[in-house]
């Protein structure tokens, strides 16, 4: 590890860039293109100094193409959203063709499950929860998409640990 500033740029780039999606997601049903590029841009310019060794970058690289091609066939077939998809392939580079890939895409079906049932539960019920006095936003009301990009954002939350980057990271504050 080259130095702290590395590491703390390693382990605060895809926490801010997940938060930023998931709320732009639940308030717009958008997520920022310039979030994913920014994502993708910041692993390939931090990874070669982080201890990533050659070979491991160009598998995490592999690792984000693989998602992108799962991610666009959903897309094309309207199962998932673009924005999602750009996240979901943007956040897989940072974790690589290995065992934390995994981990990270079966959080986001189990977490992305619950977010559903949440807003579905909250929708079904958006006219008490209003006369309640409690603010919903209108995007939540009205939109017939589930803001899948809370579910990507959560998962990463709860995963990013176990990605090597991360681990590599970590290193740095020993």
């Amino acid at each position: 590890m080259a130095s702290l500033t590395l590491a703390v740029a390693i382990l605060v780039i895809l926490p801010i860039g997940l938060a930023i999606s998931a709320f732009t997601d639940l308030f717009t049903m958008t997520i920022p293109n310039w979030v994913s590029v920014a994502l993708l841009a910041s692993f390939v310019a931090l990874a070669p100094f982080s201890g990533l060794a050659w070979p491991e970058i160009g598998l995490n690289l592999v690792a984000g193409f693989a998602v992108f091609c799962a991610c666009f066939a959903l897309f094309a077939l309207n199962v998932m959203g673009g924005g999602d998809a750009k996240l979901l392939t943007a956040t897989a580079v940072w974790f690589g063709f290995n065992h934390s890939l995994l981990v990270f895409l079966t959080t986001v079906g189990y977490v992305g499950g619950a977010v559903t049932l949440v807003f579905l539960l909250l929708r079904s019920q958006a006219a008490s929860v209003l006369a309640m006095g409690i603010p919903l936003p209108q995007s939540l009301v009205n939109a017939k998409k589930i803001p899948y990009g809370i579910a990507i954002a959560i998962a990463g939350f709860l995963t990013f640990e176990q990605a090597p980057i991360h681990l590599l990271a970590m290193k740095a504050f020993q």
